[in-house]
């Protein structure tokens, strides 16, 4: 039996979930229109659907990437910010496969967003760089 690191309770050992694939992520966003240009117009993901809950003052847009739903952008009135830097515990980043690189990084910098200088990942040989969302939630794009 296992001890939870929080709460030194015994806890039991699940079985296996057996996931068969990340099925979306969740992004709250502080500017809906921003954001959703950032992430259709930039990003270049697909509208699958746009809903405004009038309950909540908030809108909710499905986007796609190549056919598979990825991520859910959320606006609420006045969201708390949120940690991101320097690794603070919780999401870390997005990352997007991208074929070329330095291509990518061009063209971010046309549209003017400013990307880090390519880097390689010193265990796969493969190039990557990062960039913020207009949240500040860090994304990278990583060669395939």
């Amino acid at each position: 039996m296992q001890v939870s690191k929080n709460t030194q309770h015994p806890i039991s050992t699940p079985k296996m979930l057996n996931l068969t694939s990340i099925h979306h992520i969740a992004i709250i966003c502080s500017d809906y229109e921003h954001s959703k240009h950032f992430y259709t117009e930039i990003l270049g993901l697909k509208i699958l659907r746009e809903v405004y809950r009038a309950e909540r003052d908030s809108y909710k847009l499905d986007l796609e990437l190549n056919g598979q739903y990825v991520i859910e952008l959320f606006s609420f009135p006045n969201p708390p910010a949120r940690v991101s830097r320097p690794e603070a515990c919780g999401l870390r980043h997005l990352a997007f496969a991208v074929k070329d690189i330095g291509k990518a990084a061009e063209d971010l910098s046309k549209l003017g967003i400013q990307a880090e200088p390519i880097r390689v990942d010193e265990y796969t040989g493969k190039q990557f760089t990062f960039f913020s969302d207009p949240d500040g939630l860090p994304i990278e794009l990583y060669q395939e």
